[in-house]
């Protein structure tokens, strides 16, 4: 079996009010306690869903972050991984950054037809 996803996130200028919209539109609650790499989200300003079913995801950003959805793909290294996508026609936008915590490391990158997509590992 693949990589699986492993987290989304919705990322704009203004997060809580994209919290407020989403937690209307579907009943989505978040915490914002938890951190996060400064170069996904402002410090304080991400929210983690607090669902417990469905995959994990959260809103953040802040001014001067663009506005995006993005899916995160676990892979044991991202560094290696990364490097990978790139190997195959993709480019780095972000990353390795490792969240504060040092419990995970994130990356992003552009496919061969430009889209984002996430990288997600313990390292």
């Amino acid at each position: 079996m693949g990589n699986p996803v492993v987290h989304f996130e919705v990322s704009g200028e203004d997060p809580q009010k994209l919290r407020g919209y989403y937690s209307q539109l579907f009943g989505w609650e978040f915490d914002t306690d938890s951190p996060v790499a400064p170069a996904v989200s402002e410090t304080g300003n991400y929210g983690f869903m607090t669902s417990e079913t469905g995959i994990p995801g959260g809103i953040g950003g802040g001014p001067g972050f663009p506005s995006h959805a993005i899916f995160y793909v676990g892979v044991d290294d991202v560094a290696t991984a990364l490097r990978s996508a790139e190997q195959l026609g993709g480019s780095t936008v972000m990353g390795p950054a490792k969240n504060p915590n040092g419990l995970m490391v994130v990356a992003h990158f552009r496919d061969p037809d430009g889209n984002l997509v996430g990288l997600a590992g313990p390292q």
